[in-house]
């Protein structure tokens, strides 16, 4: 395990005092300029990072008691279960979650785990943006934990919670063309989110399964919020030879559908959401339990933390589908008894 570069090794690298790398540390206005440039090239020569916590802890190994948690959006509803029971197992093991949210943006992520890190933090738990994060292989390779929740990290070699989001929103089409449906529309978000382009990869899975052609007019990608999933729906509706049911790729989408999409046209929807079974018609959806997946990626965290040193594992969780009734609005292909 290589150790975390200190004080004292920036003292000995910038040819100074540790109380002089202790002040341009914090800020101190009494360091000479070209002194505290010259302390300041090998803080980044080194990698080294003021640590909050670990400074004040009196016994080498002593745990901080504390994990970060970094989601995509604490507001959206599966984000907020999804931290809310990682909260609860924490408590539960003596322990604060320090939370952030990425936005779906890579430095951000970075800068968010970064300060986590910085405060020596017994483990991380990560819904990861899209992208390498070979980056936390250096904190990793320093004794910190790292779990993933909901979607893999590319890059990294962790334990990681999924459900089968492929099978998932195959089975959703497949129901939709149960129903006599060919013109099947999906609106989704980012592609490059995993989650996502597997939900994309299950739906024409289904389609090719049924001979059924995809027709790229009638998808639409990059969808973040409920306005644009409208707008988009609009659109397509518009077309020449519109669909007659629609895959809403998340909760989101699925509400922005929901506000413009005529009776006539079935939708499924993955993850469930308030309010779904009181609409008209109530919305049949794939839904997923944060709650479990939240859990289990906490309980496996804990687990590397007290000394579980077996080889990373997948959790994949079940789906289940919630037949409500507006994925069973009958298309023009269904078949009589």
């Amino acid at each position: 395990m290589t150790a975390r570069p200190t004080m004292k090794d920036v003292a000995e690298h910038a040819g100074v005092s540790a109380m002089t790398v202790s002040r341009v540390v914090n800020g101190d206005p009494g360091v000479l300029p070209d002194t505290a440039a010259k302390v300041e090239r090998s803080i980044r020569k080194l990698g080294y990072q003021r640590d909050d916590v670990a400074r004040q802890l009196r016994r080498k190994g002593q745990l901080t008691q504390t994990i970060g948690l970094l989601v995509d959006n604490v507001a959206d509803p599966f984000m907020a279960a999804f931290a809310s029971a990682t909260e609860d197992v924490a408590r539960q093991r003596g322990s604060v979650v320090l939370i952030g949210s990425s936005r779906d943006d890579l430095r951000r992520e970075r800068e968010v785990i970064s300060a986590f890190t910085s405060r020596r933090v017994d483990g991380l738990i990560l819904i990861p943006v899209g992208g390498s994060h070979r980056f936390l292989r250096s904190a990793i390779s320093m004794g910190t934990h790292v779990v993933c929740g909901d979607r893999p990290a590319p890059g990294l070699d962790v334990d990681t919670v999924v459900v089968d989001n492929r099978a998932a929103a195959q089975q959703a089409v497949a129901h939709l063309i149960a129903h006599g449906h060919r013109r099947i529309a999906y609106l989704g978000d980012r592609r490059e989110i995993w989650t996502v382009g597997e939900r994309y990869a299950g739906y024409l899975a289904a389609l090719a399964g049924a001979g059924i052609p995809a027709d790229e007019q009638i998808v639409w990608h990059g969808l973040r919020r409920g306005p644009d999933a409208a707008a988009a729906v609009t659109e397509i509706l518009a077309n020449p030879n519109p669909p007659t049911a629609v895959l809403a790729s998340n909760d989101i989408v699925s509400v922005g559908v929901l506000a413009v999409l005529p009776s006539h046209v079935a939708l499924v929807g993955f993850d469930d959401f308030v309010l779904a079974g009181r609409l008209d018609p109530p919305v049949t959806v794939i839904s997923q339990d944060p709650v479990a997946t939240g859990t289990t990626a906490a309980h496996l965290l804990f687990a590397r933390i007290h000394g579980d040193s077996s080889p990373a594992r997948t959790v994949t969780l079940p789906t289940q589908m919630i037949i409500r009734g507006s994925g069973e609005i009958p298309g023009p292909h269904l078949k009589g008894p």
